[in-house]
């Protein structure tokens, strides 16, 4: 999956987690992208299983969607933690920077990252 497909599907979960509902113009706005091109996306995320929207109505995650993007959302909580609680990167940077990381560190990279963050919180 391409990193603008994770991102749409980070940005559905947290959109459910807020609000319950998902439009297509919550995600334009989450994203800072058109909604004709969140609608291509979705089309796309739909066709590959992740998500169900009929047509121009609310989007929901599939049970594979609802994973990859809760994989992808934690990945991104660790990195922003990381980053401003850790390393004291500003908070606009940690989170800028860990939207990018999410996408190319290895699993065995973010394995150790998160045992690490983890370790580190207990010891605070």
């Amino acid at each position: 999956m391409r990193e603008s497909g994770e991102d749409y599907l980070e940005a559905v979960l947290e959109l459910e987690q807020e609000h319950g509902i998902v439009r297509l113009t919550d995600v334009a706005l989450k994203i800072g992208v058109t909604k004709p091109s969140v609608n291509r996306a979705m089309k796309i995320l739909q066709n590959e299983g992740y998500i169900h929207q009929e047509n121009y109505g609310n989007i929901e995650l599939t049970a594979k969607g609802r994973l990859k993007a809760s994989q992808v959302y934690s990945r991104h909580k660790t990195l922003t933690t990381f980053l401003g609680d850790v390393l004291k990167v500003n908070p606009e940077i940690a989170e800028a920077d860990a939207c990018r990381m999410e996408h190319i560190l290895s699993a065995e990279t973010m394995a150790k990252l998160a045992a690490f963050v983890e370790d580190h919180k207990s010891d605070s």
